[in-house]
């Protein structure tokens, strides 16, 4: 930011009104050749104000009256164009754009059912010999290692999709550039009050600059309170996901520990591990299909979202 630019976002944060006599004494360079006189300006600022922009040098002596001393500058600052000179945290966030649909409170409904079979036999049965009637074959035909890698493929490739489709980045950017907006306007006016104690304001000044930073604290936290929406927005499709996920799981589980997966004891040779077991405790309590599966898994989302080009990043555009 330029030093033009500085002054007059300070000369804004100390008295609002000074936007308007701004943007008065633009009006009048535009109209006289970039010069501004005192008489063409008076009805609309005061002779406070007037003084106060030569102080500051953002006027200057021209030919016959007063300049403006960077021009540029002076247009960005009063358009809200220059980096860390506004802290609008007016955010345009559309609440419906955040709500989920029929299906999707289903879809959360149905994962919370699902999770049940972690810890009942009889769903975890139920679940797993379903799930058994279409991976029968897959299980027939490859060795376990090869058909959790090609679950951990089709999770991690409807896992991109649902996420690509059901969540949209630019709201998750909206929310946190209004977040960001709030911090910069609180670190703006601590730096502010701090600066008005080291040259010794006078009392009021200081009080009126505690009572600012209470009152941008209290939007902070309305702000973080409708932030629900930011949630809301990165769990939806994640309970699309876990829905998916959960039977295909609980199948793994109930073909290692439920009928007795052949050879699940057999010795394998895992990447860093070496030689163990699927049931053997491979990551602390973890056993080792479990890793096999997170390694895989995790690997192949990553290879698909450069596939298919698709990016997740939070954009506010």
């Amino acid at each position: 930011m330029t030093r033009t630019a500085e002054k007059i976002n300070d000369l804004v944060r100390e008295d609002s009104s000074m936007s308007d006599a701004l943007e008065a004494i633009r009006e009048a360079a535009d109209e006289n050749d970039g010069e501004v006189e005192w008489a063409d300006v008076r009805d609309d600022l005061t002779s406070g104000q007037w003084g106060r922009l030569i102080e500051k040098g953002v006027l200057v002596d021209g030919d016959e009256g007063f300049e403006i001393a960077d021009r540029e500058a002076f247009d960005e600052a009063l358009d809200g164009d220059v980096d860390g000179g506004s802290y609008d945290a007016d955010v345009d966030l559309d609440d419906e754009e955040t709500q989920w649909s029929q299906w999707d409170k289903l879809a959360g409904v149905g994962s919370l059912l699902l999770m049940f079979g972690y810890w009942f036999d009889p769903v975890q049965a139920t679940v797993g010999s379903t799930i058994d009637l279409a991976l029968a074959p897959l299980d027939a035909t490859l060795p376990f290692y090869a058909v959790i890698l090609s679950v951990a493929l089709l999770t991690g490739l409807y896992s991109t999709l649902l996420q690509a489709n059901l969540m949209n980045p630019e709201i998750m950017g909206k929310y946190q550039q209004r977040m960001k907006a709030m911090q910069e306007k609180q670190q703006d006016v601590r730096d502010r009050k701090k600066e008005a104690e080291e040259r010794g304001a006078s009392e009021a000044e200081i009080e009126r600059l505690e009572n600012e930073l209470e009152e941008v604290r209290e939007e902070q936290m309305e702000a973080m309170a409708e932030n629900l929406g930011m949630f809301k927005e990165q769990l939806r499709p994640m309970v699309w996901i876990m829905l998916f996920t959960i039977p295909l799981f609980l199948w793994m589980y109930w073909k290692v520990h439920g009928v007795g997966l052949e050879g699940a004891e057999a010795t394998i040779v895992m990447p860093i591990a070496g030689e163990t077991t699927w049931n053997s405790g491979l990551l602390g309590p973890m056993p080792a299909w479990i890793v096999w599966y997170f390694l895989c898994s995790m690997g192949f989302t990553q290879l698909l979202r450069k596939a298919l080009n698709i990016d997740m990043t939070p954009s506010a555009a």
